[in-house]
């Protein structure tokens, strides 16, 4: 009879894949999920295990700087394509529309709780980092403006190296910045190198680990090679971690780790003593 006939439980019609996509992020350290706002009131780390997730170049500008003090330096410089690789160019004037970046690397003007200074940050975003003709002349740029201005320098590192599609033209980029930094530091300005994750390659091998003070995120991956590429090299078994922030304390390549939230204090503190 109709009346003993069960009555057919109403689905939500909302269903799973109409809820808005991303507004949540597990976390890869402890599993946990994190909503975007938490993210962002937190400096894009977990409030439950302290992972560092990547961090856009603009966003670690607003964390560093204060409010209203960057002034961008060498903007609209572009990658031309020197060795005609293939599709080279339709590649970076699509990262260029999708990050709103002209390259790997936003350099220019900053104050740090009122000491002066220049800083580049890279941006993993663009071509993972990677280090051009662009990313060594706005570097270089920004290093002689310090040493004109008679500021601090400060690079933030986050790169998979060289960028291959420019040959040798990048590779040359790494000799540019050093020299630079060298003439800084006979000017006897401070250079504060902070290393991210990632932090590898030809940046690793050139300006990222010869600050006069070397600082690093915690757990962040740094190194030069693949740990592949090194066991295969020295015929050595590697010691667990040996890419870490924290070997690297340990063995003396980096001076200090310093948690996102305390950083901005560490450059004050350290520019105060260090600037003439």
């Amino acid at each position: 009879m109709g009346i003993f006939n069960k009555p057919k439980l109403r689905r939500n019609k909302r269903r799973e894949d109409e809820m808005p996509e991303g507004l949540w992020t597990k976390c890869p350290g402890c599993g946990a999920m994190l909503h975007q706002l938490e993210l962002k009131q937190h400096f894009q780390t977990c409030h439950q295990c302290n992972h560092h997730f990547l961090m856009g170049g603009r966003e670690r500008i607003d964390l560093l700087a204060d409010e209203g003090s960057f002034e961008e330096t060498s903007a609209g410089l572009t990658s031309a394509n020197p060795l005609d690789f293939a599709k080279y160019e339709d590649k970076t004037a699509m990262l260029r529309e999708s990050t709103g970046l002209d390259d790997a690397v936003l350099t220019g003007k900053i104050t740090v709780e009122g000491k002066p200074a220049m800083i580049a940050v890279m941006d993993f975003k663009f071509f993972a980092g990677s280090m051009g003709s662009v990313v060594g002349e706005k570097i270089t740029r920004a290093i002689e403006t310090a040493i004109e201005e008679k500021r601090g320098m400060i690079i933030v590192s986050a790169s998979s190296g060289a960028r291959m599609q420019e040959g040798m033209l990048s590779l040359m980029q790494m000799a540019k910045t050093c020299g630079a930094l060298a003439r800084l530091s006979e000017a006897k300005l401070p250079y504060i190198s902070v290393m991210t994750h990632p932090t590898t390659g030809g940046v690793t091998a050139s300006f990222a680990t010869i600050g006069d003070i070397n600082l690093a995120e915690p757990k962040c991956m740094i190194g030069f090679a693949g740990p592949r590429v090194v066991k295969e090299t020295t015929h050595q078994n590697l010691p667990p971690g040996f890419q870490t922030a924290e070997f690297m304390l340990e063995h003396g390549l980096v001076d200090a780790i310093v948690p996102r939230e305390k950083l901005r204090a560490k450059l004050a503190t350290l520019l105060a003593y260090m600037l003439p």
